[in-house]
């Protein structure tokens, strides 16, 4: 959730000095310059690329895909979820320049909906990569071909997470001095450590699943197309830690100094006030990365695919035809074992 002392800004500092001399104790002011500059813009570019690379995913799933499936039901949600981590980015852009007068309860449902689209994606991309795993392993698996019940069932249970874990937005966040932040910094803190374990969860099933996959293709087959599957699985990684990463082990650090600090003079104070500032300038470059997920999802997970491009051009050309529609129950990567382009 968003906090003086939060992941969004960084208005004030969090060690403790008497608010009269702020400005000559710890004068932020070109950090908050290039963190508004810099999330107005690149966050503008996120949402327009978010906006069209999921909305069109969304259209062709339900043009010529079968929702039933697991995996496409899969694909579908990872790009609501999208949409909905994207809907919040404009409001932080815009708190960053003008600050938040858009009152407590926008303050509440911005910070919730950005949650529920930050934790379903998390989730979704966990659930999605053992999903291959399973696909590659062992093909024949009730898993791999799951529709109807079983479908609508895991997308409750996903979003019916994501919405626990996001709703102490509603409880925890307020307005203050022009900004929408958490009630204290144990929130902060909490937050920042959720975000941690989900991060390292998502690190060790990525790099469990996919090195295996990437062994199975490695073996003396006749498989076409190895090279390219596994360049585009190494892609992934090289994306998934380079994008998240970084931003991770800053808020991490960010954190230790959310903790009650010790009394000190104006000094001592100024002097890590100086210390603090390149850690800020990270905070925000890696930010950047991080949140641009929203736009590199579809490109990565979805247009990679022989069917989807398929259908890409067909809605170009203006050639669809809207009486057929593909009922294949995965997505390629279940089909690598006879020797098919590798599809998320």
């Amino acid at each position: 959730m968003a906090t003086t002392s939060s992941y969004y800004d960084d208005y004030e500092t969090t060690y403790s000095y008497n608010d009269d001399y702020e400005d000559e104790v710890c004068n932020k002011a070109n950090v908050i310059q290039f963190g508004a500059l810099s999330t107005t813009v690149f966050f503008s570019i996120v949402v327009i690329l978010s906006l069209f690379g999921n909305v069109l995913v969304i259209v062709i799933l339900a043009k010529y895909e079968n929702l039933k499936s697991l995996t496409n039901a899969f694909i579908l949600n990872l790009a609501v979820s999208d949409l909905f981590f994207t809907a919040g980015l404009p409001f932080w852009a815009y708190s960053h320049v003008h600050g938040w007068d858009l009152g407590e309860p926008a303050c509440k449902i911005v910070n919730f909906v950005f949650y529920a689209g930050f934790y379903s994606s998390g989730i979704l991309l966990i659930l999605m990569t053992l999903h291959r795993y399973v696909a590659v392993m062992n093909p024949l698996s009730d898993i791999v071909s799951a529709t109807g019940t079983s479908t609508i069932v895991a997308c409750v249970i996903i979003w019916a997470v994501s919405i626990l874990v996001a709703s102490p937005a509603f409880i925890f966040t307020k307005v203050d001095k022009d900004q929408c932040v958490t009630a204290n910094s144990y929130w902060t803190i909490w937050g920042i450590y959720q975000q941690n374990v989900l991060f390292i969860v998502s690190s060790v099933v990525f790099i469990f699943c996919y090195s295996q996959i990437m062994c199975r293709l490695l073996r003396p087959t006749p498989q076409r197309r190895k090279s390219k599957t596994i360049k585009l699985i190494f892609t992934l990684m090289v994306v998934f830690f380079v994008g998240w990463g970084p931003y991770n082990a800053v808020i991490f650090m960010k954190s230790w100094s959310y903790m009650p600090q010790p009394a000190a003079d104006s000094k001592t104070l100024s002097l890590m006030c100086k210390a603090s500032q390149p850690l800020d300038y990270a905070y925000y470059i890696s930010r950047l990365f991080a949140f641009s997920h929203c736009c590199l999802n579809p490109v990565f997970y979805v247009f990679v695919g022989v069917k989807f491009k398929t259908h890409l051009k067909k809605m170009l050309k203006g050639q669809s035809n809207s009486g057929i529609r593909n009922r294949l129950s995965r997505l390629t990567i279940t089909s690598l074992t006879s020797g098919e382009e590798f599809s998320m």
